[in-house]
């Protein structure tokens, strides 16, 4: 039975249903679990979290003096339930879209979060313990969330790894990702919640393969790379072993590295045999992984990158599937560098709907002074807008190594 109770009245050996309040204001990755260890009730009394849902059915009550005071009929439980639903209900209708930089100081926090919890769901996966949906599903719904209000500054953050950390934070990308492409393809809310969900563990098999092959800087022995391409299968078995996964996490991670064409794996699926699902997860998979730094190569700039998806679209992705992608990041994506048509550099820091060639630009370098001038917003959507965009250009080249900063104010990303 259900049970919601103040948070004082937690004793060891309470299992913790559920806490009452954000997944981002309390430190645990995960909102279900058994209350046995002294220090994790310490900390539930020392944050902002004032009830919780406890299970008596898996765990200590509260003690009978309290019951008659703080019990709850099932009746009333189910009414409180559908009452939290409204309100969920609700609160999603309200999120607003803010800017860039407004975005960009929570997508830190819940990046930096995001890649703590599933960092400790996916060893818990390697170490053999069965994976549940209910656990990664506060991760799917904080990153919507975030994608909601600017699709861009998570995305772009979330791109930022570095080459340790690629597996975890890859697959936060791509549960982004997948939101964002859901929303541009017209999908639900609920069809978008399993997209987000799937992008999140598509990559789960990777636990089960060494480290020191999954970041081997050189080249892989035949050996080795059957290892790294075994992943989807091993991962769909652990999904299978799982708890409340559905068909559409089971098929992303299963079927991610399948192309049009038949000529990907595991089963060389081709055409309309691969799902909508699955083909969304191909697209996203493959632009997360080359924009990203990895152990045996830097990644490429998301412009850049767009385009070698281009060219591989053809046997490669959905053609439909690929353009809606485009439409959901940008040809030139936040965080790209470009030149303009007055002789100056700029980054992308803002998408507007008007037309993929009109974003936002923070002008911030003269190539004729080849110096840095005082940043200068541009909306090119504007009709008071004079210049344009005549190509994206390579940082490096450059010399510029601070990016991140000018498009999101932000400095470095912590991961």
């Amino acid at each position: 039975m259900l049970v919601r109770i103040h948070v004082k009245q937690l004793r060891l050996g309470m299992h913790v249903h559920e806490l009452c309040g954000s997944w981002m204001d309390h430190p645990f990755w995960r909102g279900a679990f058994l209350l046995d260890n002294p220090k994790d009730l310490k900390t539930l009394l020392g944050t902002g979290i004032k009830e919780v849902w406890i299970d008596t059915a898996k765990g200590l009550g509260i003690a009978v003096e309290n019951d008659d005071d703080e019990g709850e009929t099932e009746e009333e439980i189910a009414a409180e339930v559908e009452a939290t639903l409204a309100q969920a209900d609700q609160s999603v209708k309200k999120v607003e879209r803010v800017n860039i930089v407004q975005e960009a100081a929570r997508a830190v926090k819940i990046c930096a979060k995001s890649k703590q919890a599933v960092t400790s769901m996916f060893h818990e996966a390697r170490m053999g313990k069965a994976l549940d949906a209910e656990d990664a599903l506060p991760i799917v719904e904080e990153i919507s969330t975030s994608v909601m209000r600017n699709p861009g500054a998570l995305i772009s953050l979330a791109r930022l790894k570095d080459k340790d950390d690629y597996t975890y934070m890859h697959s936060v990308a791509v549960c982004a990702l997948m939101v964002s492409l859901s929303r541009q393809l017209g999908l639900d809310e609920a069809q978008t919640r399993l997209a987000g969900l799937a992008g999140l563990l598509h990559d789960v098999g990777k636990m089960m393969i060494p480290l020191g092959i999954l970041n081997k800087p050189g080249k892989l022995t035949d050996i080795e790379f059957q290892s790294v391409r075994d992943h989807p299968s091993q991962g769909h078995k652990m999904l299978l072993e799982g708890k409340g996964i559905s068909d559409v996490a089971l098929d992303v991670c299963l079927h991610h590295h399948e192309k049009m064409d038949g000529s990907g794996y595991p089963e060389k699926l081709a055409g309309e045999q691969i799902s909508l699902y699955a083909k969304m997860g191909a697209v996203c998979d493959v632009y997360d992984a080359i924009t990203s730094n990895r152990p045996y190569k830097n990644g490429w700039e998301p412009t850049e990158s767009l385009r070698k998806m281009a060219e591989w679209s053809h046997g490669h992705f959905d053609k439909r599937i690929f353009e809606a992608f485009v439409k959901s990041i940008g040809i030139y994506p936040i965080g790209s560098l470009v030149k303009m048509e007055s002789n100056r550099l700029g980054v992308i820091i803002e998408q507007t709907e008007k037309s993929l060639l009109t974003p936002v630009v923070k002008i911030f370098f003269s190539i004729k002074s080849n110096a840095r001038i005082p940043p200068e917003i541009l909306d090119l959507s504007k009709p008071a807008s004079k210049d344009k965009i005549v190509s994206h250009e390579e940082p490096v080249k450059w010399g510029i190594r601070d990016i991140q900063e000018l498009w999101s104010d932000m400095p470095a990303a912590p991961w």
